[in-house]
């Protein structure tokens, strides 16, 4: 399955970035299972980043008004950077994008972001007992908040379905 560009077919774009989150977070899920934590963590990740794409598109229209750039892609075709942001959700914007939404989902949404991207941090860099290169200091720290941030993409991802 291809992922639809958002500016070209909305719907299909939606459709693609639920079902990415859905089975990232069956990933999570089987590798938590085998003890494989930062391999969850990382998916976990994922899934919270598709569940983003999904919400920025829904809100596309707040998030033209703080990403006014325009950006080019490889093909030299130019695109708006709101545009460019739910297409892409490039882990350097996902908190100012989850800021965002959370005006209109609520603050838990924030929460949420904030655990993927320490478990984005703890996917390369594993524990840290000195806090130093992750804010975990064991695995079992981590194996806790990939399952926290996998009941939330499992909430937000009901909410989006229902609409």
């Amino acid at each position: 399955m291809e992922l639809e560009k958002p500016w070209r077919d909305e719907i299909g774009y939606l459709k693609a970035r639920l079902l990415e989150a859905k089975y990232e977070a069956e990933l999570a899920k089987g590798f938590l299972e085998q003890g494989l934590y930062r391999n969850a963590a990382g998916k976990a990740y994922q899934a919270w980043k598709a569940l983003l794409a999904a919400l920025a598109l829904r809100e596309r229209e707040a998030l033209k008004n703080v990403f006014k750039d325009v950006k080019r892609l490889r093909n030299g075709k130019r695109l708006s950077e709101a545009d460019w942001v739910v297409a892409f959700m490039p882990s350097t914007r996902i908190r100012h994008v989850a800021q965002i939404l959370a005006r209109k989902y609520g603050d838990e949404l924030l929460m949420y972001t904030d655990v993927a991207l320490n478990l984005h941090e703890y996917q390369y860099n594993g524990p840290d007992k000195e806090g130093i290169f992750s804010r975990y200091f064991n695995d079992d720290a981590a194996r806790e908040d990939v399952e926290r941030l996998l009941k939330g993409v499992e909430k937000f991802r009901e909410l989006l379905q229902q609409c």
